[in-house]
């Protein structure tokens, strides 16, 4: 990404508006669609990198709480280990909101790309070379919808598991007792699981979104 002075480019993409404003910004200063869509994928890969280690810290104290990892606790203990599972779920959320806004950050510069894109495709007066950048343009957009359809598939299963991790320490919060801790077994597995699939579709769309980066920049 080209040098830019921060304060000068924030000040100005906040008082722009609106993302479509922010996009033109950005390209004032030189920087193209093409180079802002792989900025946007870039941020996008390491905010689910950061969500994805994030719910396996929460599963971890979960499961600890839980009596499902390590040794059962005393009462004291138990509260401990509840408010470090109750931090890491609200950091969760917090990871889970940067990643949805960075996803749509990658879908407005791109619908932008490929919009304007497909619009100078009918300015071409050689057709040789129009039909090379149409074949460019197929390929390309085929590429970001398969990545887009991964980053989805993740985001898709992120609220599910929060809404679980949230029932599970409203349940804690008045139960931290032996009694109520064994009755947690079957849903922390069941919990366990979900996340397990969680994490497996966040590294799909990581894997996505190196592939669809170091595509871009053969290009």
């Amino acid at each position: 990404m080209k040098t830019i002075p921060i304060l000068l480019l924030l000040a100005l993409t906040l008082l722009s508006g609106c993302a479509s404003a922010g996009i033109a910004l950005r390209e004032s200063f030189g920087i193209e669609k093409r180079e802002q869509l792989v900025d946007r994928v870039q941020e996008a890969r390491d905010s689910q990198e950061a969500a994805k280690q994030q719910f396996e810290s929460a599963l971890d104290e979960f499961l600890v709480v839980t009596g499902q990892k390590g040794q059962p606790g005393k009462v004291g203990d138990l509260e401990s280990q509840y408010s470090r599972f109750k931090k890491e779920r609200e950091r969760c959320e917090s990871r889970a909101e940067t990643v949805s806004g960075r996803i749509s950050s990658v879908e407005t510069v791109a619908d932008k790309l490929f919009a304007e894109w497909k619009g100078e495709l009918k300015q071409y007066s050689n057709d040789d070379l129009r039909r090379r950048s149409e074949r460019m343009y197929d390929d390309t957009k085929s590429q970001y919808e398969q990545l887009l359809r991964a980053m989805k598939a993740a985001e898709s299963k992120v609220k599910p598991v929060l809404a679980a991790f949230k029932d599970q320490e409203l349940f804690l919060k008045h139960n931290l007792n032996a009694q109520a801790i064994a009755s947690l077994s079957g849903t922390a597995q069941q919990i366990q699981s979900d996340v397990g699939n969680l994490i497996r579709d966040m590294e799909t769309s990581i894997a996505e979104a190196n592939r669809f980066i170091e595509q871009m920049g053969a290009k």
